[in-house]
């Protein structure tokens, strides 16, 4: 058994987030969030700039000699910690973490050389499969089909730009996984060096230099900018965080792995740590709902009084306050066990998200009611954090999808029916 982690935060991550939190004080306070979203550029390119290329953030996951900080998922889980309490419009966990992690699961030299890319901060990589994919699809006979589906769903979307869910939960256009381990019912196939197909729901596919396709049991490497390559954005509920639809006609690719195998075991890894690490922002996103709610609640008043001194509020932000340190032990417990590796990271990161997603949106709503009428209306900030929370319920997985997987990782059976 691995010894316990320390979940506390070190003295370098409390530097780490004091410089993650400054800049964003001066650069990305809630006035600017909004102007973004009400834009035709919804990232922020110059902050992506200044934490990717200037603070060294992008490569914080890349071993030195690969052209990274050599750092470990605990400062990654500080940075999305501060990010999520910004609601910051930057690809740092698309691109910093999920890309990059995938990328460290391929051997050769066309994964190293887009791995430093991403690592300098000037290359923007993502993942191209649906953001509300999970670590784990479903485990499938070699050969058969999905329950209740056939492998490949169909590519209809849902308002919002998220995929429709089957009738099994799974989105449409979720790879399934079979028991062998390889990605099989891959929405894109690959076919004399190019690549043809549709993927719907692609997180900040919009911002990316290059995608990383899994295809045909195989993953690719494909540059936005090429022919045959069509990004388009979706009206997403979520706009701190915009969704795409990928469509490649015939697109160049350049193969990162076409072992079956190592390409399943790549894009796992990638979503295993973007679920784990997702945790760590919506922990920051719960605690600054938190925070402001108490902030407000003591300045505002009614028959004389701060409303937040009626014990019915008490009540409801004590019970807040003990689910957000519940989420910090989760977040950080996922951050640790994804440093350590092992078998564990795929029992935390499932934790994590079953408790994670749920707390986020419930502070969320929390704030937003407990902010009475101010809160209702677009210029307060609230509804960024309530549609970033929304969002975040269902990426890399519903709440309910990661229950069910750590329900099999422990051998704790579900209960039979009467």
């Amino acid at each position: 058994m691995n010894a316990p982690s320390d979940l506390l935060y070190t003295e370098d991550e409390e530097a780490l987030r004091a410089a993650v939190r400054d800049l964003l004080a001066d650069r990305c306070d809630a006035a600017a969030v909004l102007a973004r979203t009400e834009s035709s550029q919804p990232h922020d390119r110059e902050l992506w700039k200044t934490l990717a290329e200037g603070m060294g953030l992008a490569g914080l996951l890349v071993p030195e000699e690969r052209g990274g900080q050599g750092a470990t998922h605990r400062e990654a889980a500080v940075v999305l910690e501060e990010l999520g309490r910004a609601v910051a419009p930057v690809p740092y966990l698309t691109s910093a973490v999920v890309a990059t992690e995938t990328l460290l699961g391929c051997a050769g030299g066309t994964a190293a050389e887009l791995l430093a890319a991403l690592a300098s901060g000037r290359t923007i990589g993502v993942l191209a499969v649906s953001l509300a994919t999970a670590p784990d699809a479903a485990p499938v006979r070699p050969g058969a089909a999905a329950p209740h589906d056939a492998p490949v769903r169909p590519r209809d979307e849902a308002p919002h730009g998220t995929p429709a869910p089957g009738e099994d939960g799974t989105p449409h256009g979720t790879p399934v996984r079979h028991q062998d381990g390889a990605l099989h019912g891959t929405p894109v196939r690959h076919q004399d060096g190019a690549l043809h197909g549709t993927v719907t729901g692609v997180a900040d596919a919009g911002a990316a230099d290059v995608l990383l396709v899994p295809a045909d049991g195989g993953l690719y490497a494909v540059e936005t900018d090429r022919d045959g390559v069509t990004v388009t954005p979706r009206t997403s509920l979520d706009r701190t965080r915009p969704l795409a639809t990928v469509t490649l006609r015939g697109a160049v690719a350049r193969p990162l792995t076409e072992d079956a195998g190592e390409a399943a075991a790549a894009v796992r890894r990638g979503l295993r740590s973007g679920a784990g690490l997702l945790a760590s922002e919506q922990l920051g996103l719960a605690e600054w709902c938190l925070a402001e709610t108490v902030r407000y609640t003591k300045e505002r008043h009614q028959f004389n009084r701060p409303v937040g001194s009626f014990q019915a509020l008490k009540h409801r932000l004590a019970r807040l306050w003990l689910d957000v340190v519940h989420t910090r032990a989760a977040a950080r417990h996922a951050a640790a066990a994804l440093a350590t590796g092992g078998d564990e990271p795929d029992l935390a990161a499932a934790l994590a998200q079953a408790y994670a997603g749920p707390v986020a949106v419930r502070a969320a709503e929390e704030a937003l009611q407990l902010h009475g009428g101010i809160g209702m209306t677009w210029e307060h900030p609230v509804h960024l954090y309530l549609k970033r929370a929304k969002a975040d319920a269902i990426a890399f997985g519903t709440a309910g999808r990661h229950r069910e997987a750590l329900a099999a990782l422990v051998d704790l059976p579900a209960p039979v029916a009467p």
